[in-house]
């Protein structure tokens, strides 16, 4: 039997749409259904990378593990990693192919339908309902022609498409209204209702302008969304960092993680948010006294150690390291931790060399050829940061293309890939235990890790710390489904689905 669809698409990037999936898959799977996510095109920095070494993007990861099924790179088949010079790298079914100009993509992307076709339809095959998420607006006239993420998978599809549109930006009944008046007749009559999300405050006194909007759109509102915060489910978008509010709780360590202009994987970082006060800052002012500082992940490493290098951050965190602030990097962080980043192949940027912190004594070369892979292992070191360590399991994956050169620095990890037999060297420890750094994505989600790192952190800090919380995904998935069914028409849903045939 072929899968039952429904599509998501948004009145604007950052409406809803990728937690509204993660929640109706969760929900589907509370009520028996083999429910999977998918997402033709997506445009993210945020990524995962499968058991089988595919990259894919790291919302539809999140879904899937809503869904309670193994992430798979036909649920996001097409994924766009934009750069520093105004490219983006493209990667089809888990593989990056080439890196393009968006010009240059538009003029020949539905070559790819093909690719999108063929993964949805393995997908229909496999489960009962396929829920697919649209990309940015499908009102977005200048691409109506040239688009493969919205009404056009919806027509591949056969999907009914519910219409999400978020309140606490302003505008939304505009939005909807003006949304569903571009779109052409036929993509139009596939619109079958709203939802409203982001909603804070009396919802009786919104009831006249829902009221308004379905007579004038004759559609059903089929439901209202509050505005959610301390979500501990994994955010898509960069507007999460915009939009979080800084708690400061007596007693914790405190993280100034950088926040790089191409910062990626930003959710590496969710299990310190619950632990430590965790700020994400952009300038030397805004650094602070932290006890930990820590450079994340970057889509463009080089002109991200260009961005410290010009603001000065580079020496502000070499001054918090003298004074026994530990500092960490993950990924590209990671890469920026060495003496030299070097390019000659301009794989990455057209820059050929750029000088690191020096704060670990190894360099970088990117060359073509991308490592993607899931790894797991144990500890390899004993002092500093991962003092009380040595042997500890640990897992995450990688997703880089540079390669590290260390020269005397102590490895951090003894890891193996995913199917593979032999093992190999990974990560860096300086010789005074302070500087870490690790291309390992997901390291801090190993919770016994993370227990003792800030542990051995509040106590080179002279801090006690508070004890670790670990945070149970499958706990917070259901959290999520219990609001949205509390304030979503799930009966009208299901006959949107099923056409009223449903267990």
């Amino acid at each position: 039997m072929t899968a039952r669809t429904i599509m998501i698409q948004g009145t604007a990037s950052s409406a809803g749409k990728s937690l509204t999936v993660a929640a109706l898959c969760r929900i589907l799977k509370q009520d028996g259904y083999r429910v999977a996510p998918f997402k033709s095109q997506n445009m993210a920095l945020n990524s995962f990378v499968t058991r089988e070494g595919g990259e894919m993007g790291r919302a539809q990861a999140v879904q899937a593990e809503a869904a309670g099924i193994e992430p798979s790179v036909h649920m996001n088949p097409i994924l766009l990693k934009p750069q520093a010079d105004a490219t983006s790298q493209v990667v089809v079914l888990g593989k990056v192919v080439n890196t393009v100009a968006a010009a240059d993509y538009y003029r020949d992307n539905r070559r790819l339908l093909s690719v999108i076709r063929k993964s949805l339809n393995l997908l229909r095959r496999q489960y009962d309902v396929v829920i697919i998420e649209g990309a940015g607006s499908p009102a977005e006239v200048n691409l109506a022609d040239r688009e493969i993420a919205n009404m056009r998978i919806a027509q591949l599809a056969d999907a009914p498409v519910l219409l999400v549109g978020d309140i606490d930006r302003g505008g939304v009944f505009a939005s909807l209204v003006g949304t569903l008046q571009l779109l052409k007749r036929n993509q139009r009559e596939r619109i079958r209702g709203f939802i409203i999300n982001k909603f804070r405050g009396d919802k009786s006194l919104l009831q006249p302008a829902l009221d308004f909007l379905e007579k004038r759109c004759r559609r059903p509102v089929l439901g209202v969304i509050p505005y959610m915060r301390g979500l501990k489910i994994a955010q898509e978008d960069s507007v999460y960092l915009d939009e979080r509010v800084n708690h400061d709780v007596a007693g914790r360590l405190d993280i100034a993680i950088i926040r790089l202009p191409h910062l990626a994987n930003y959710d590496d970082f969710d299990p310190l948010v619950e632990n430590a006060n965790v700020r994400f800052v952009s300038a030397c002012a805004e650094l602070g006294e932290p006890d930990l500082v820590v450079i994340p992940g970057t889509k463009s490493t080089i002109a991200d150690m260009q961005f410290l290098h010009s603001g000065g951050l580079d020496s502000a965190i070499h001054r918090k390291l003298n004074e026994g602030v530990p500092l960490i990097g993950v990924c590209g962080g990671y890469q920026m931790l060495g003496s030299l980043i070097s390019d000659p192949d301009h794989v990455e940027s057209d820059e050929s060399l750029v000088q690191g912190l020096s704060v670990l004594s190894m360099e970088t070369v990117f060359k073509q050829g991308k490592v993607t892979r899931q790894a797991e292992g144990t500890v390899n070191a004993d002092r500093g940061l991962l003092k009380g360590m040595l042997g500890l399991k640990i897992h995450g994956f990688e997703i880089h293309m540079g390669r590290c050169s260390a020269f005397s620095e102590s490895p951090a990890f003894r890891l193996r890939a995913m199917g593979r037999r032999h093992s190999y060297q990974e990560g860096a420890l300086d010789g005074s235990g302070l500087v870490f750094g690790t291309y390992l994505h997901g390291v801090f989600h190993n919770h016994e890790f993370t227990r003792r790192l800030l542990a051995n952190i509040g106590n080179i800090r002279g801090k006690q710390g508070e004890g670790y919380r670990a945070t149970d995904k499958d706990v917070a998935y259901n959290e999520l489904a219990n609001i949205f069914r509390q304030n979503l028409d799930m009966a009208k849903i299901y006959s949107i689905i099923f056409g009223g045939n449903h267990g």
